[in-house]
């Protein structure tokens, strides 16, 4: 038995959840609030100590980071739609993919993010309030984060976020410009990680990702969410059930 906790169909929830459905697994979703921080909870924490989403349970078996939880279920279900080329140097390719976005695409996108969307998840807290969420937070980076998402990040390191977002979409749009897909012009995890973070950014980062100036990115996300099991994932990824089973 396959469940998948996350916050839904985007981000890094989005990687081992489209993975899923394109492997065709008959899998448990659980979503987690973030507005209530139901990630923090103790119950969730027994699941992962962390307080991080996505984590998969596979009967009892916990796995976790969003990559990681990508190549476990290629690991185990090999030949159902496999998601990893059989070639050993295309696997090398799409995983510099996904450790590229992981360590660098990843954070700065989170970062802005954050700033703009997160951090209004805490503003409307009373201080008291807001402390006692920060205590329930067992990473201390995180701490941190949470900390500059109420305050406001400083001006420099947006900056240079915004900058290392160019960068990374620049490096996209060089591979996509003539290519279906990332790796060999196959759909592999690589495609799912990046579309991950990607995916919304023609519309939150329209300045950078639009049809002039990125046509090949524009493609590559449409082709992606024309996929069927990606609308599939979208069409049935709703949030009732939100929680803890009872």
């Amino acid at each position: 038995m396959l469940t998948l906790y996350s916050f839904g169909p985007g981000a890094n929830s989005l990687k081992p959840m489209l993975a899923l459905y394109e492997k065709g697994l008959e899998f448990t979703g659980r979503f987690l609030d973030p507005a209530k921080f139901e990630h923090h909870e103790d119950w969730f924490k027994t699941i992962n100590p962390r307080g991080q989403v996505p984590a998969l349970d596979h009967d009892g078996k916990i796995i976790v980071e969003s990559t990681v939880i990508c190549e476990y279920l290629e690991d185990v279900f090999p030949h159902q739609n496999p998601l990893r080329p059989s070639d050993p140097y295309l696997v090398a390719e799409m995983r510099v993919w996904t450790k590229w976005v992981d360590e660098y695409f990843c954070w700065c996108v989170s970062t802005i993010g954050w700033h703009r969307m997160v951090g209004n998840l805490v503003k409307p807290l009373s201080d008291a309030e807001f402390e006692e969420m920060v205590a329930r937070v067992p990473i201390p980076e995180q701490k941190v984060k949470w900390r500059r998402a109420r305050e406001g990040f400083p001006q420099d390191l947006l900056d240079e976020e915004m900058r290392k977002i160019a960068v990374s979409v620049r490096r996209l749009e060089d591979r996509l410009a003539n290519h279906l897909y990332l790796v060999g012009d196959q759909f592999t995890l690589a495609d799912i990680c990046n579309f991950a973070i990607a995916n919304g950014m023609q519309f939150g980062f329209a300045e950078l990702v639009n049809d002039q100036d990125t046509p090949g990115i524009m493609a590559w996300l449409a082709r992606i969410n024309a996929r069927p099991a990606c609308q599939e994932m979208f069409a049935k990824a709703k949030r009732e059930n939100v929680g803890p089973r009872k």
